[in-house]
């Protein structure tokens, strides 16, 4: 709910040795560091805005919480400007025509602009500023390969599966039945796959490269269309 820490069973740690990590290197830590404490300094007016605007229209906090699984599967707490109606309950994934999410928290989104606060997460160390996104503890399959190996870096706030998936509210609203069924047995599969293959060719100017491109993502939207539902199901029918 918003403005409290949605808990869950610790999961098991995962060794987070860098020797063991098959993946090239981002953006240096010391680069995000500054990255992140320019981005929150010269972000903090509309960041202000926003809270005010959330304030003066729904109930609650302004800043919702949520644990999330990071690397090595250490749990850590997520910021984001709060989007959804605090006494309405459902999944945790999100379609576009989701009644919990308020008109403000539609604006947000649609600008992405309730993601700010997550540049605190990085500055704190939780997050880069480009990865694999965090999924809530209940989503986080350790048995599965694909989890153990993206849970050996760090998540991130952007990455190209995330900035293809950029409208994924949209892709969601399309489906037909159960939402998590969907989410859990199509789309997070398709996501894996996804950031296993940007982290296996990553290097700090892929990095920047993504940076680029969610910032143009952000100021153009129809640049980054969400993929087809037929290209989700297709790869199902391929892995069975």
């Amino acid at each position: 709910m918003r403005g409290e820490v949605v808990s869950s069973n610790q999961i098991p740690l995962l060794s987070a040795d860098s020797t063991l990590v098959p993946f090239g290197t981002g953006i240096p830590r010391a680069v995000e560091v500054v990255l992140s404490l320019l981005g929150l300094i010269v972000s903090a007016p509309l960041i202000a805005l926003s809270a005010a605007a959330i304030a003066a229209t729904s109930p609650g906090s302004v800043i919702f919480r949520q644990e999330r699984v990071g690397r090595g599967g250490r749990t850590f707490v997520l910021y984001k400007l709060s989007t959804m109606r605090p006494a309405l309950s459902g999944p945790q994934v999100t379609a576009g025509d989701d009644v919990r999410v308020t008109l403000m928290g539609r604006l947000l989104r649609k600008a992405k602009l309730d993601e700010l606060p997550e540049l605190c997460n990085v500055l704190k160390g939780d997050m880069s500023l480009v990865g694999p996104r965090p999924e809530v503890p209940r989503y986080v399959d350790l048995e599965n390969p694909l989890w153990r190996l993206v849970l050996k870096v760090r998540p991130g706030i952007t990455d190209p599966m995330t900035l293809r998936l950029r409208n994924e509210e949209a892709l969601l609203a399309e489906v037909k039945g159960e939402l998590e069924h969907f989410y859990m047995g199509l789309l997070q599969p398709f996501k894996l796959k996804g950031y296993l293959e940007y982290l296996r060719e990553r290097s700090w100017w892929s990095d920047v490269k993504v940076l680029w491109q969610s910032g143009v993502a952000v100021i153009f939207p129809g640049t980054a269309p969400p993929p087809p539902l037929k290209e989700i199901l297709n790869l199902s029918d391929a892995r069975n």
